[in-house]
């Protein structure tokens, strides 16, 4: 067991997010992010065909999300981290190598492989280890930051894109590319990693904390005010197939566990798909390829500001978030049909909103999940919002092939309107309950 020190060390907290934003910011500074579809289209892909390679991108993450969690709380997250920038890397190089429809698609199995080896890892790495020292209340700001930090990766690969295409095509952009992706591997090899569980419970005022501070799906009265850091089995190394038995048993046998994984999927897909179709919403506009990374700039600046306000996002209740949705589906709309690059502003209120609405929801997710299975469970919220980006990438190629590209974007964006109404309707159910319950205790047999 490790004893858990009565004072926080700030070198060990400084060390841990140091090392977590400089991973994010790199892996993150990718120059074939804003040009990618553009790169596709200039080399004569169809829509259909692009949001064909979204779906391969989003299928595979589906088929190696969950394994690489399970294999994370098995093995060393450290080592997952360290490995998928490389993943990712080689298929950047073969998309410039061999720029084709069949190396675009392999291309983006590798990347969706990656990204599998990052998802649920890097989460479960960062809360063990800020619950280890103490500090797990500070996981939304940090997780915050760290999307913030990625964002200004992207944020400069949008800036170096323009130039270093004009130098050097396509070539120089994915070199540049893999380049970021090798860096972030090295820095990856300082994440610390303690794998022996903690005994105690996280403190209420920690974990009690994170766990209200999304006010989407309240406590219900029956559920405990502190969520355990460890339970009963924590001390038992299981192999890799009873960690995700055990995984898969949370989500199926925890109401407030599955509800989490839920919010994380229906919150993160939309616009997580709907980020894939704006370079393409920007050309419609009427502007050039090379000014396409400049307006996404405004959209990632958008996107930096949602990140930074977690901290005051933890205060808002189920209205305020419900009310953060509504925000999102509106703004991401009227972005899109105002069919000019002014629209742009609208879509990165939109994006922040999104990013904010995501960072809280994860969370929330991760204050409620006990045991050794971390990992595995933050996946299974990575698949199912995987399988909810492939159902909206094959909805918005159908849409966009009908009536374009703003109105498929519009009526996507509608999906947030949806779960904000739902959020509302819940917590009207929630709190008339309570009212007839009593009526009927109270009231008594004629």
């Amino acid at each position: 067991m490790i004893p858990i020190a009565s004072r926080v060390p700030d070198p060990a907290v400084r060390r841990l997010t140091a090392t977590l934003y400089g991973y994010a910011f790199l892996s993150d500074l990718v120059l074939l992010y804003p040009l990618y579809v553009v790169f596709f289209a200039d080399t004569g892909l169809s829509v259909g065909q692009i949001a064909s390679l979204f779906v391969i991108w989003s299928a595979a993450g589906i088929l190696f999300e969950v394994p690489s969690g399970a294999w994370a709380d098995v093995v060393s997250r450290r080592l997952l981290l360290c490995l998928a920038p490389l993943v990712a890397a080689a298929g950047f190089a073969l998309w410039v190598l061999v720029p084709s429809y069949p190396a675009f698609a392999v291309g983006f199995l590798l990347w969706g492989a990656g990204g599998a080896l990052v998802s649920g890892a890097l989460e479960a790495l960062v809360w063990t280890e800020l619950d280890r020292l103490g500090a797990v209340g500070r996981y939304a700001r940090v997780l915050g930051r760290a999307r913030t930090a990625g964002v200004l990766g992207v944020v400069l690969s949008g800036v170096l894109a323009g130039p270093v295409l004009a130098a050097g095509g396509y070539p120089a952009v994915g070199a540049a590319s893999v380049l970021a992706c090798l860096l972030a591997t090295i820095v990856a090899t300082r994440f610390p990693e303690h794998r022996a569980p903690v005994a105690a419970p996280v403190p209420v005022a920690e974990s009690a904390m994170a766990a209200r501070s999304v006010g989407v799906a309240p406590l219900r009265p029956d559920e405990p005010d502190t969520v355990p850091s460890a339970n009963p089995d924590d001390d038992v190394d299981l192999g890799w197939w009873d960690t995700l038995r055990a995984g898969v048993a949370q989500v199926r046998t925890s109401p407030p566990v599955r509800a989490a994984v839920l919010l994380v999927a229906v919150v993160a897909a939309d616009w997580g798909a709907l980020d894939e179709y704006t370079p393409l919403l920007a050309l419609d506009t009427g502007v050039g390829a090379q000014a396409v990374p400049l307006l996404l700039l405004v959209l990632w600046a958008g996107v930096t500001v949602g990140g930074l306000l977690a901290p005051a996002g933890e205060r808002l209740g189920s209205r305020g978030y419900a009310a953060l949705l509504g925000l999102v589906g509106v703004a991401l709309a009227g972005g899109a049909l105002l069919r000019h690059p002014a629209g742009f502003v609208l879509l990165a209120v939109a994006f922040g909103a999104a990013q904010l609405a995501t960072v809280l929801a994860d969370a929330r997710l991760q204050a409620r999940i006990t045991g050794t299975s971390r990992a595995t469970v933050t996946s299974l919220a990575g698949m199912a919002t995987d399988v909810l980006i492939i159902v909206t990438y094959a909805g918005y190629g159908l849409l966009a092939t009908a009536a374009g590209n703003a109105v498929a974007f519009a009526l996507t964006a509608g999906a947030y309107l949806v779960v904000a109404l739902v959020l509302l309707t819940r917590r009207r159910r929630r709190t008339a309950v309570p009212t007839s319950v009593v009526a009927a205790v109270t009231s008594g047999p004629d």
